[in-house]
């Protein structure tokens, strides 16, 4: 297992390619785990042959996404002030991160799974899809959201492994979180014919298990906690504002992904479903990419923690050079072998045909979305998230603009159209930013 380095050595040290790979390899394969359970819930759907129930949820999915994603901020803001900790080799720093962390987690876990059925009634009103798909989209969101207060601190424990570069005990616990989630959507949906919610619930509280009692028995290893550090409401402040950056962050994001599948909703269900199983493939190339956003986040985290500015500038170019590189790897892989993905996840010849003919849009999301997640794991790590709120902003208003124009013009060619812009403006608008931060950060 990875244990990173010592804090005496936290401050000194140079990033190489295999202090990239060692973060992203093992990452890589922990992210791909997710889309892959997204993968399977729709396959195991899909068997059913019913383009409604495969509708609902791939509705039914976005709107959890939506909600959880606007969390992510205790994945992603726990793995930046973490690294910085850890970059200034003060070990303490790094359990009140945690479980300041997890704090928030419990609280807003509670509040979302009793939030449920208004969430469920809220997305069904926003889809406005066909009834049968609203149905079965309800019935889905108020089953996961049960497993809010594992999910969230789940989040918490991943942010804090990652952020001391420890990418072997990540993909230990990605692996055990989604491979019970994968297994159990076989027993449950297909021998039991309960539906695919119950397992993402059982597999997010095992993990959420495991996870802590890993974390809590090196806390004890440590020396202990004074209680004053934990409560130091500036500290807490400064966390909540930098919580909520990111989360206005990820709320946009997953909003630019709402008004995608919305739209493709009213192009037909066909389309709906067709569209859900692209997206797969597009987010099966995302956290393909995302091992080594990951890589950015902590070496340029850390590299901001210990103020060096040579090992901050090595990690954006390596990581960037492994992203490009990986992101080609991944164009040509949809390109050549998505039609046959697309024939294993659904037996409906409709939803097949549809997917076929705007598979291509699918497959280049990986080029033109690569410099967005480098860029967005070199300004978590530095936690510039200010920098990463306004331009994702920015980002949307040009991305509902290229919604507005072309897809009443091109139909659903324009919808992919309009999500390649978006990656781009993402991409292109913090690369102009970095400049900037880079003259004043060292």
């Amino acid at each position: 297992m990875d244990k990173g380095v010592t804090p005496a050595d936290a401050r000194y040290f140079v990033v190489t390619n295999r202090s990239v790979l060692a973060i992203a390899v093992p990452m890589t394969l922990a992210y791909l785990t997710t889309p892959m359970l997204g993968l399977v819930d729709t396959a195991v759907v899909g068997q059913f042959g019913d383009a409604a129930l495969l509708g609902g949820l791939a509705a039914g999915a976005l709107i959890f996404d939506v909600v959880f994603t606007t969390f992510n901020f205790l994945r992603s803001g726990t793995t930046g002030l973490v690294a910085q900790a850890f970059g200034r080799g003060d070990a303490l720093e790094e359990q009140v991160v945690f479980w300041r962390a997890v704090l928030i987690a419990v609280v807003a876990g509670i509040v979302l799974a009793a939030l449920a059925p208004l969430v469920a009634i809220a997305g069904q009103k926003f889809m406005g899809a066909e009834p049968r798909v609203s149905e079965a989209m309800g019935v889905y969101i108020r089953i996961r959201l049960l497993a809010a207060p594992f999910s969230l601190i789940n989040y918490a424990i991943l942010g804090y492994v990652l952020g001391r570069g420890e990418g072997g005990l990540g993909l230990m616990l990605q692996l055990v979180l989604n491979g019970i989630n994968i297994a159990l959507c076989f027993l449950l949906c297909l021998e039991l014919g309960w539906g695919v919610a119950w397992a993402t619930v059982t597999g997010e509280l095992l993990a959420m298990l495991l996870g802590l009692a890993i974390v809590i028995r090196r806390f004890r290893a440590a020396p202990s906690l004074p209680r004053h550090r934990l409560l130091d409401m500036a500290a807490f402040l400064r966390m909540l504002s930098l919580n909520r950056d990111i989360m206005i962050r990820s709320f946009s994001l997953l909003a630019a992904f709402a008004l995608f599948t919305r739209q493709g909703a009213q192009f037909g269900t066909v389309t709906l479903a067709a569209n859900a199983v692209l997206m797969n493939f597009f987010l099966v190339a995302g956290y393909f990419l995302d091992g080594f956003a990951t890589a950015a986040e902590q070496l340029a985290g850390r590299a901001v923690g210990a103020r060096a500015a040579a090992p901050f500038r090595q990690a954006v170019r390596l990581t960037l050079i492994w992203g490009f590189g990986l992101a080609g790897a991944a164009t040509l892989v949809l390109l050549f072998g998505g039609a046959g993905l697309v024939a294993l996840v659904t037996t409906s010849q409709e939803v097949r045909s549809v997917a076929d003919i705007y598979l291509p849009w699918a497959a280049f999301t990986a080029l033109s979305g690569v410099l967005a997640f480098q860029m967005d794991g070199v300004f978590i790590g530095a936690t510039w998230s200010r920098d990463m709120r306004n331009m994702m902003l920015l980002s949307f208003l040009v991305f509902a603009a290229a919604l507005l124009t072309l897809a009443p013009a091109f139909g659903n060619n324009g919808l992919w159209a309009a999500l390649h812009v978006f990656l781009l403006a993402r991409g292109f608008s913090l690369l102009t930013i970095l400049r900037l931060r880079v003259r004043t950060a060292f």
